[in-house]
């Protein structure tokens, strides 16, 4: 395992981020990508987004436990785990904060057509990226929303997974580019309340924390896994249903999660002013030694 090396060797710090971008595909620095991959041809992979903190990955086997996860659900051939791990530390221990991306392929189609030969063999690409900029006021003050006109399709096939298949997101995040608010909060085609672009989202009513269930669309966070794990512990009553617009619009308070922002209070939902209520204060401050501390489950 790669040592973590002292603070002051860390190539980004708060107040002047330089982390290089690197890529390495399947181990190596930069190497070329197949015009074959079925990854390129038909989105036929997964990634995980894993946000690195004081040169160590948050929650990465959890993150690893997804993937094969979903190489399962795809029937994606790849059992090289302790390669991905090690990869990942090592860049991570190269700077104070970064991000690393993991995309896992099918890889080289062996030949035409969507039809899965059986003779794939899975290819990775890793990628390091500077943590972006964010403003602190995010998570002390929250965030604008708004309810997106795209929608999301209903295939219980892949729900929860976080393949490769993007394109309702992008459309989603261009439709929110309109708009003054961080973040579009998208329905399914029946009008089941799913995500954000880029986020779980919670409501809280009458002291209970809910969720929208993932079993026809959406992808499962690994921090809306960590907040209902960690809200169950703490006594917290979790729910994870089908919720509708009527649900968020009547909710007491909203909140939204992912890998790297942990919690962002909603301060907004279209024209509704809300204000972070105290479960998500209190969700924020059980969350926070996860996030400033990394563990790895």
């Amino acid at each position: 395992m790669t040592e973590v090396p002292e603070p002051r060797q860390f190539e980004q710090t708060a107040s002047a981020p330089s982390v290089r971008q690197r890529v390495l595909v399947n181990g190596v620095e930069s190497a070329p990508i197949s015009p074959l991959d079925r990854g390129l041809h038909f989105g036929d992979g997964l990634f995980e987004t894993i946000a690195c903190h004081a040169g160590r990955p948050r929650l990465l086997s959890l993150h690893l436990d997804r993937l094969m996860h979903g190489c399962a659900r795809l029937r994606i051939p790849f059992r090289d785990l302790a390669a991905v791990r090690a990869e990942i530390e090592s860049l991570a221990a190269e700077s104070e904060r970064s991000i690393i991306k993991l995309l896992l392929t099918r890889g080289e189609a062996t030949g035409r057509g969507y039809a899965i030969e059986g003779l794939d063999k899975a290819m990775r690409i890793t990628i390091r990226y500077a943590w972006p900029h964010e403003s602190p006021a995010h998570g002390q003050d929250g965030v604008k929303v708004r309810t997106l006109a795209m929608r999301l399709g209903e295939n219980p096939l892949l729900a929860g997974l976080k393949h490769c298949n993007r394109l309702e997101q992008v459309l989603g995040r261009a439709e929110l580019a309109r708009t003054d608010a961080a973040e579009g909060i998208l329905f399914s085609s029946s009008g089941r309340l799913v995500s954000g672009t880029m986020t779980n989202i919670f409501i809280v009513r009458s002291s209970s924390l809910q969720t929208p269930l993932m079993d026809r669309c959406g992808v499962a966070g690994v921090m809306r896994r960590v907040i209902l794990r960690e809200a169950a512990r703490s006594g917290i009553p979790t729910q994870e249903q089908v919720l509708r617009a009527e649900d968020l619009h009547a909710a007491d308070e909203i909140f939204l999660s992912n890998a790297r922002v942990g919690i962002w209070p909603v301060c907004a939902v279209d024209e509704r002013p809300l204000a972070p209520g105290p479960l998500t204060r209190r969700l924020q401050e059980l969350m926070r030694p996860l996030l400033e501390e990394p563990r790895d489950a």
